[in-house]
């Protein structure tokens, strides 16, 4: 395909790797400037589920399927279910337990592995790394095009600037003023590493995959990953100063994790009270944003969003990566379809973005539901019965 059109990414997340992947695949060039200064700089996070109808159909149209599944851990798909003081309603774990449709086909990959997958598809040369975002600008030389400006320097006469670059976007800022807002939730990352052998009795409670505990105003989430390592999430409904105000000394991890628990999930069944004791390894108070349900922003010629940056939502509905693979996938066939055209890239855009907003309101609306489910006493036993068909 002939391409004329000089497209910037900022972000090598999820989101930006799959467009610059799908784009390439059509022999669209694009640049991709992502702010750490190199693929190792920081964690990626833990383990995922890709669906067949959402980030699994944007590895299939960008040729990487296969490899995908090489990489993924279907046996991470397998949930356990238990009730805040040990009463196991749910355990995947066990043979015979089988799905819905719906619900079935997901499995896990790590984050680090997905997002080296895609490095790896790309040209070389495609992301650069260490560039700081300050602002985007209209060109004052080539009308119609827009300057990003780096800490660095300036990259100019871009026909298309797509913002990737997650919740706290500096794209997002030239479409709207609207930042993304506390969810009510803080949670508390707790790390368990070498689980076989440092902590064996975790491994064994978890599973293969997934243990999830949910009542009111608390939850607690573990996470298996590919590498040896679970993650423990405690959740905690609180106001968005709690992290500052609850009197916690979050320097001191084995401290922390022993106020927590006794504040917090000490009436919980030993199991799950061992849990955040067992997962002593590392600790990081996180604090859930979210955009507003719904968001949109007045159609802007040369720059539009995808992923995190459009709809930022938190973990509690399992749709963000695949919302935005399935974003990039769109945007792909948009700019794909203007055939390298720069008078038919608004139109394009704008028909993307129509897609965008009411499928990332749909995906909004479900993670509002599950936020409420996790942290409702309720919401142990309305999962299993969706997971089993009921």
């Amino acid at each position: 395909m002939s391409n004329n059109l000089r497209i910037a990414v900022v972000g090598a997340g999820p989101a930006g790797l799959t467009l610059a992947r799908l784009l390439q695949v059509h022999s669209v060039a694009c640049t991709v400037f992502e702010l750490d200064e190199s693929p190792a700089r920081r964690g990626q996070g833990g383990s995922i589920d890709l669906h067949r109808n959402g980030g699994q159909q944007a590895l299939r149209e960008a040729g990487l399927f296969a490899e995908f599944r090489r990489l993924s851990r279907p046996e991470g798909e397998a949930l356990k279910l238990i009730k805040y003081d040990g009463t196991v309603v749910l355990d995947e774990n066990k043979t015979g337990t089988r799905r819905p449709e719906e619900f079935s086909d997901r499995p896990e990959i790590d984050r680090t592995k997905l997002r080296q997958l895609l490095l790896d598809s790309l040209s070389p040369d495609t992301v650069v790394w260490g560039k700081k975002l300050i602002t985007i600008a209209e060109s004052s030389s080539m009308p119609g095009k827009h300057d990003l400006h780096f800490k660095d320097g300036v990259e100019e006469g871009f026909d298309l600037v797509v913002g990737a670059d997650g919740a706290w976007s500096r794209v997002r800022n030239i479409l709207t003023d609207q930042r993304p807002v506390y969810s009510g939730v803080t949670v508390i990352e707790l790390w368990a590493l070498h689980v076989d052998t440092r902590h064996q009795s975790l491994a064994e409670f978890v599973g293969a995959g997934s243990c999830f505990m949910f009542d009111e105003g608390r939850a607690l989430q573990c996470q298996r990953d590919s590498e040896n390592t679970i993650r423990v999430y405690a959740g905690v409904r609180q106001p968005e100063d709690w992290v500052n105000t609850c009197g916690i000394d979050w320097s001191s991890p084995e401290e922390a994790q022993k106020t927590l628990l006794g504040q917090y999930f000490n009436d919980c069944g030993p199991a799950l009270k061992q849990a955040i004791m067992d997962a002593s390894d590392q600790l990081i108070p996180r604090q859930m944003w979210m955009l507003p349900v719904g968001m949109r922003w007045k159609p802007r010629e040369g720059v539009t969003l995808v992923g995190d940056a459009a709809h930022l939502m938190t973990i509690f509905g399992g749709v963000g990566v695949n919302l935005a693979m399935l974003d990039s996938l769109d945007l792909s066939r948009a700019v794909i379809d203007c055939a390298g055209d720069a008078s038919r890239l608004p139109d394009a855009i704008r028909r993307y973005e129509e897609v965008i907003f009411a499928r990332g309101e749909q995906y909004a609306r479900k993670t509002e539901k599950g936020l409420k489910g996790h942290f409702s006493a309720k919401g142990v036993d309305e999962m299993a019965r969706r997971l089993q068909g009921r």
